[in-house]
């Protein structure tokens, strides 16, 4: 029998590339988006006399106005402000009330930042926004990391027959199994992140990787067990799951809960010892 303490011991901090850490490519592609009209509103950096410029400004370049909710760090165009004690609610898209706009710019400290040079170039500026947005997709990143450490040991096991991110229902279609005690009879969309078919079965095959603790581990470690538990009276069917992150040291009860149940669960080292190979067959 493997020893769960033992096991969790191995987990590792991080498998962070040098991608992880900001999507330049995507910041790029938003900035360029915007690009135009960042530069009409550098017109105004260290103007004398903000409001009516930006007023003037507006009215002759109304898409400017899609520009203002980035310059906060706010993704979409509307937002929505509790003052004293009323709802204020703005549209960015179309700006047809340019007072309420410029309103919103005095009040928010926006022209106080340009009017009063605090900033040299808002294209400049917005890339720094960009950046710092993009970081919170560092732990959906994160996920597709470890997807792609997983498939490269699915290649190097030498498993040819596998498909990605594979719906419960096409899996049932395409290997004519009967998986409804884990759709819920139908009504689950979820997807395996892996699904590999041998001569002998099919191996669906979960993956993550967690770096740091949150609700969201027990509640993952809870579904996996259940999955486990439903799916050990399915012909032709094993689940696997595959994860790793000293996040999990946060939910260990929990983990350990499904540890105990479920046989093929793995983490990296034993990924990189060749267990695949040894235990899809």
């Amino acid at each position: 029998m493997r020893n769960f303490e033992k096991w969790i011991g191995q987990f590792r901090d991080h498998i962070s590339d040098f991608g992880y850490f900001v999507d330049f490519e995507k910041v790029y592609k938003n900035i360029e988006k915007v690009k135009v009209e960042l530069n009409i509103l550098n017109s105004l950096i260290g103007s004398k006399s903000i409001e009516n410029d930006f007023l003037l400004l507006l009215k002759k370049y109304p898409e400017i106005s899609k520009c203002v909710p980035l310059l906060l760090a706010v993704r979409g165009y509307e937002i929505k402000v509790m003052c004293d004690g009323e709802n204020h609610q703005f549209d960015f898209r179309y700006c047809s009330d340019v007072n309420k706009c410029s309103y919103f710019m005095r009040e928010t400290g926006l022209f106080n930042l340009i009017a009063n040079r605090l900033i040299g170039d808002l294209v400049d500026y917005v890339t720094g926004v960009e950046v710092g947005l993009d970081t919170n997709a560092r732990k959906n990143r994160g996920g597709k990391s470890m997807e792609k450490v997983v498939e490269e040991h699915i290649k190097r096991a030498g498993f040819l027959d596998y498909h990605t991110q594979m719906p419960i229902s096409k899996v049932e279609t395409e290997y004519k199994l009967d998986l409804s005690a884990l759709s819920n009879k139908g009504k689950s969309v979820k997807k395996f992140d892996f699904v590999i078919k041998t001569e002998n079965c099919v191996y669906a095959v979960e993956t993550n990787f967690y770096a740091s603790g949150g609700s969201k581990l027990n509640e993952t470690a809870r579904s996996y067990k259940m999955i486990t538990l439903q799916a050990k009276d399915i012909d032709g069917f094993c689940f696997v799951w595959i994860t790793d992150g000293n996040g999990w040291k946060t939910a260990k009860n929990n983990l350990e809960e499904t540890f105990d149940v479920l046989d093929k669960m793995y983490n990296l080292i034993e990924l990189e010892d060749g267990i695949l190979s040894r235990v899809i067959l």
